[in-house]
């Protein structure tokens, strides 16, 4: 079965396999683009500009300056919106190679020698239910597409409420531990591939969030 994957997809055939299908397979069901969604998308491009070419950054975005200059100061080379690719014997390879299979974007890396600054930005309010399980599966991708690195500083940084949520890496030496976790929710899907079955799965978003409407768990249904 060929298919590819990112945290994103994975995270949401984990969270419903029928919300997965719905949405990444048949695709009958487009969300409609969300305020917080495009501001998001408006401030990584920002970023992404004042620490790769030095864009000077506009007055309403002007309260990341700050924390972008604390990474634009870091030593080392640095990656901008870098796009990794693996394949399926999770080797490193280009993000659309013929035979790719997983697929991430990192926000910002900074190499420097063997160490490495992973960085993911954040617009959310708060950095109360952070998810780190990102910065691990871009962490275990960096280890591949750059094997001089032995140790990853990762973060979430949200930039709205100034915090700074972070992990740290090492490289397991090819023992893929740390990828069991991915490998056991990616054959997982391959099962529901396999069997055309795609069960609902309850959760926190069928009452009020979920947009397959028809399911029998969704609290807009009925």
């Amino acid at each position: 079965m060929k298919y590819t994957w990112s945290y994103s997809s994975i995270s949401l055939f984990d969270q419903c396999p029928k919300k997965y299908y719905r949405m990444r397979v048949v695709k009958d069901i487009v969300e409609p683009p969300q305020e917080h969604l495009l501001y998001g998308t408006a401030v990584h491009k920002v970023a992404e500009e004042y620490v790769r070419d030095g864009t000077p950054i506009p007055a309403k975005y002007a309260f990341i300056k700050e924390q972008l200059d604390a990474l634009v100061n870091i030593k080392g080379d640095k990656y901008c919106e870098y796009e990794m690719g693996l394949t399926k014997n999770l080797q490193a390879c280009k993000f659309k190679a013929e035979d790719v299979w997983w697929r991430g974007i990192a926000d910002l890396i900074i190499i420097n020698k063997d160490k490495c600054y992973l960085v993911d930005y954040k617009t959310s309010k708060s950095s109360k239910y952070a998810d780190t399980k990102q910065l691990e599966l871009l962490s275990l991708a960096i280890f591949k597409h750059f094997p001089q690195v032995k140790k990853i500083k990762a973060g979430l940084l949200f930039l709205v409420v100034k915090d700074f949520v972070t992990r740290d890496y090492e490289n397991d030496e090819g023992k893929g531990k740390a990828w069991l976790q991915w490998l056991n929710m990616t054959h997982s899907l391959e099962a529901c591939m396999k069997a055309e079955v795609w069960n609902p799965k309850p959760n926190f978003t069928c009452k009020a969030w979920c947009p397959v409407t028809d399911c029998m768990h969704n609290g807009r249904a009925h």
